[in-house]
């Protein structure tokens, strides 16, 4: 059964809800789609949770829609699912740009639902090297990416997830085709105009303000041969920010940990949510 709550300008998002239990919610990342969340949602699900996952608007089976491509209306889309399913005691999960949805959901909307936070691989603080953020990544990282994504996204969506995403451009590794494909075909089920905007949305939003609200307990997961996200410019800086907060580190992860390293932060998820 597919699952859709209406955000609020009209939006159809759908949704994922499976199991039952605590509920642990889970924002994804870019260009990808719920279903890169999978593997943790079974997981946990067989662990009496209950997981839920959404597609956010403009990806996955969602509304492709023009404007709201930008962490508040990705934050407030999140409220409004927690809202129809009236969940509580949530422990809320991102992902790469998920992460920075999460964050700014508690910025926006505050804890009174959420009883913990979890980061993996997230974009908070700022990916965007400025004056007062000289660790970012200057913008034309972002306009190369803004341009590859008009040229060819599909060519784009296949360099990355065989390149750097999964760490599959190291000596030695052992790239995986079918991991490769799916990243490609969550990519191309999402809309050109929403992934596009989206890239503005990860890299030049600051959470700053966001992380000094997050008053819940919080882990962050993060590899420390992230391509995508530099551990530097991003976990350690919010375990600076952050009131309470526990950061691992993943020695060799790339980026697309909850895959490549999924068994261990299985585990690693299982122990804060059920502690």
């Amino acid at each position: 059964m597919n699952h859709y709550f209406t955000a609020r300008d009209g939006a159809r998002i759908f949704y994922k809800d499976w199991g039952s239990g605590q509920p642990v919610v889970f924002s994804h990342g870019w260009p990808l789609n719920s279903d890169s969340w999978e593997s943790q949602m079974m997981f946990l699900a067989r662990h009496d949770f209950r997981t839920i996952a959404h597609d956010r608007r403009g990806h996955g089976r969602s509304t492709q829609t023009w404007d709201g491509n930008d962490m508040n209306a990705y934050a407030d889309d999140l409220a409004s699912l927690l809202e129809v399913l009236d969940l509580r005691n949530v422990v809320l999960v991102g992902f790469s740009t998920g992460g920075g949805e999460v964050v700014r959901y508690i910025g926006r909307h505050g804890t009174r639902r959420v009883a913990k936070l979890v980061l993996v691989g997230a974009v908070p603080p700022l990916m965007l090297r400025t004056p007062e953020n000289l660790g970012g990544q200057p913008l034309t990282v972002f306009d190369s990416l803004r341009k590859a994504e008009l040229d060819n996204r599909s060519q784009l969506y296949a360099d990355i997830a065989a390149g750097p995403f999964f760490g599959f451009n190291r000596p030695g590794a052992t790239p995986s085709p079918a991991l490769i494909d799916r990243f490609v075909a969550q990519g191309l089920q999402a809309s050109h105009r929403s992934t596009y905007e989206c890239i503005a949305a990860f890299s030049e939003t600051d959470f700053h303000v966001d992380l000094q609200q997050v008053s819940v307990p919080t882990l962050l997961v993060h590899g420390d041969d992230d391509q995508i996200v530099p551990l530097h410019a991003s976990a350690k800086m919010a375990a600076a920010v952050l009131r309470c907060s526990t950061l691992k580190v993943y020695e060799g992860a790339p980026h697309g940990l909850p895959d490549t390293h999924k068994d261990r932060l299985n585990a690693d998820l299982l122990e804060f949510v059920s502690s």
